[in-house]
């Protein structure tokens, strides 16, 4: 496991941040060691992803992105809740999400911890497909780092507009990086491949999250994956909005999406014939964020 990073450019930030194993002075703030919050069966990502067993996630402290409406606020922005882990320790998570029937590993929010989780990966090989899920925010040199390692990339497309994403994620460069970026996850996963229930082992799910008031926002991502994508990779269009973390100090972002919004932005994606999973604004709901306790993790 990492102990020391002279100079981070795992993420666009490039912000060059010596890390210590379990101190940082970067963008994310975190050390070089993966901190994991919560290591968990979770039952509300796509059906190919949760199916009936559950998905094993290991939420990641810490984030390169910083939204201003992120549901996991407390582990991303204030990184209140964590744990460092040895490349063992983590690989010991894993391997229990697995007894305890997980059809996969499910890392969420790794970008920061990728080398950490690539040692803890090698260590021992998985018997499931391990999905990496992402707010999109990556850079192609580190995801290549990976190829070999995951089955799945589950990356966010949040932004087409520079300037919604500058004020929002604090990243004006975010549509030109995660473009790139999905498009190398594309390559390393081929087209979606499914077994006989219905499980996704290897492909590519690209998800965008309907912000409220940002309708052209989305329909131009919509335009972009239907422009760039090959055939057998899937989009996941999310309704689940909620005011979170500082959403209070943005009114545009303050309140869930509406009706005619959702249905504005459904019709493009139907009429564009993109292959996926549309959620129902019924989902828009704080119940669905889980506790991050430190459940999964070793004493």
């Amino acid at each position: 496991m990492p102990e020391l990073i002279e100079s981070c450019n795992l993420c666009p930030r490039m912000c060059g941040a010596r890390r210590d194993a379990k101190r940082g002075n970067g963008y994310c703030r975190m050390g070089a060691m993966p901190v994991v919050a919560r290591a968990a069966l979770h039952f509300w990502e796509e059906p190919c992803i949760s199916g009936t067993k559950g998905s094993g996630t290991v939420f990641f402290t810490g984030c390169s992105l910083q939204c201003v409406f992120c549901q996991n606020e407390q582990i991303s922005v204030r990184r209140e809740v964590g744990r460092a882990l040895t490349a063992r320790e983590l690989s010991d998570v894993f391997f229990r999400l697995v007894e305890q029937g997980a059809h996969n590993i499910n890392l969420v929010n790794p970008t920061h911890f990728a080398s950490g989780i690539a040692e803890a990966l090698r260590f021992r090989p998985l018997p499931v497909p391990v999905v990496y899920n992402s707010g999109g925010y990556e850079r192609v040199e580190t995801l290549r780092m990976l190829e070999g390692l995951i089955s799945i990339y589950l990356p966010d497309y949040k932004y087409r507009d520079s300037a919604l994403s500058q004020r929002l994620s604090g990243a004006a460069d975010y549509p030109e990086h995660a473009a790139e970026a999905i498009l190398e996850m594309v390559r390393q996963t081929g087209p979606a491949s499914f077994d006989g229930d219905g499980m996704l082992q290897r492909g590519t799910i690209v998800r965008h999250l309907i912000l409220p008031g940002h309708t052209r926002n989305s329909i131009e991502v919509l335009d972009w994956l239907k422009e760039n994508l090959p055939e057998g990779t899937l989009v996941s269009l999310m309704a689940q909005y909620v005011p979170c973390g500082r959403a209070a100090d943005y009114p545009e972002v303050d309140r869930r999406i509406t009706k005619r919004e959702y249905e504005k932005v459904q019709q493009h994606l139907f009429a564009l014939g993109l292959d996926g999973y549309v959620q129902e604004r019924k989902s828009a709901k704080k119940d669905f964020i889980p506790p991050f306790d430190l459940e999964g993790l070793p004493s």
